[in-house]
Parts: C-alpha cells; structure tokens; sequence
C-alpha cells in the first residue's frame, strides 16, 4: 500500500507488527533504543505522545522514508501504569485494576524528513473483580511483563475478566490502527 515511501516501525512489539501487517503496509522493524524514561510530574495522558515523539526523533531518516513509533500507557486515578519490572509488580497493578475502569492510552508518531503528525486514542477498560488465584493463574501462564498495566486485551485476562471496553479495541492492543491508518494513507 505504501508504494512511494519505505515505512519503518520503530518498535519490536509483536502487537503492533501484526496490527500494521493487518492494515496492509509493507514495513521494516528497526527497533527504537530510546529510553521510556519520564518525569514524574508528566500528564499521564500526555506521555503515549512524549515518549512516541522521542521515539522517532532518534532515527536519521531519508527523504523516502516515513517511521512509526508508538507507546501504550494505562490509567488508573491518575496514576502511570507502565510496564511492569517484574511479577510482584504486575500482581499489584492487576490488584488495583481488578473491579475498576480504567483508561489506556495509546499515543503514535508518524515522521518522515519534512512532517511529524503526533495523535493520541483513548478507551475506557472495565474489569470484573479478579480472585488472587486468577491473577496467579494469568500471571503463570501469559507474558505481562512486556505490557502497560501488567495485561494484554488479547490474553485471558481479556478473554474473562474484560466487561467493558469504550472505544478502540485496537488502542487497547497497543495501536490505534483508525487514526494509524489515516496518517499513512496520507
């Protein structure tokens, strides 16, 4: 689809890979290096963008070549539910998301050499409430390390204690493909 410009995912998610796959652009995965790191007085729903924009900014383009960067954040009274360092960790956000809504933010940035388009999608996540032996059993046997708010839509967690989603399943999944393919379309 993207025939007069060589795309470039600057991410290594395998979500987003199968989400850009699936809207029909032909890509190469070149990983961003850029650190996730923030500030703690950031607008949490400010820092999908912030960190996506950072992203990109760290690839020396040509004049043919667009990159997409894009970073997932989850919400939850106005705390950053970012990635979590290790098991103990994902068990406390899975705690505190167990039985409450919650928002996930998904932020993009499309950039070539001469234009940067940043946006942003929000949805609202409701999870039923979640027993201490269900979040063990998620945590034993999916991969939550490597997601905002210790959870994957697409994983059991998902499939059995998601209630309620407001918006984009795919913001959620980690990238807002209606808006993602808008901006390449352009």
């Amino acid at each position: 689809m993207n025939s007069n410009f060589r795309l470039i995912l600057g991410s290594n998610s395998p979500r987003r890979k199968e989400l850009l796959s699936m809207l029909g652009f032909e890509f190469e995965v070149i990983p961003s290096d850029v650190a996730e790191d923030f500030h703690a007085d950031t607008d949490p729903y400010e820092l999908p963008i912030i960190l996506s924009e950072r992203k990109a900014a760290s690839f020396n383009l040509k004049k043919d070549e667009k990159v997409l960067t894009a970073d997932t954040v989850v919400i939850l009274d106005n705390q950053i539910f970012n990635k979590p360092v290790d098991r103990q960790d994902a068990k406390r956000m899975l705690n505190l998301l167990s039985g409450k809504t919650h928002d996930v933010v998904t932020g993009f940035c499309v950039r070539s050499i001469s234009e940067t388009l940043s946006q942003k999608d929000i949805a609202r996540v409701t999870f039923r409430n979640l027993s201490d032996e269900e979040i063990d059993f998620y945590l034993d046997n999916q991969s939550p390390l490597d997601k905002a708010g210790a959870y994957g839509i697409q994983d059991w967690i998902g499939l059995s204690a998601v209630t309620g989603i407001q918006g984009s399943f795919y913001t959620v999944m980690g990238l807002p493909t209606h808006l993602v393919y808008d901006a390449l379309k352009k």
